[in-house]
């Protein structure tokens, strides 16, 4: 059988942790931000990890 290949997209929007855990970005950080606060914006910043929902769709993605 032939070796799973990559999905290109989702290799350059999730990286996995040394646990073996997906990171990934947050949202909503593009446009309209003069509406939302300081606070909101430095934390969408900050990485997050996949939800236990999502975690096994993407970690097909990343074989």
């Amino acid at each position: 059988m032939p070796k799973m290949k990559t999905h290109r997209g989702a290799a350059k929007r999730f990286k996995r942790t040394g646990g073996g855990k997906i990171k990934r970005h947050r949202a909503f950080k593009s446009h309209l931000l003069a509406k939302k606060s300081a606070g909101r914006k430095r934390r969408l910043r900050r990485s997050t990890l996949v939800s236990a929902s999502d975690y096994k769709r993407i970690d097909q993605l990343l074989p």
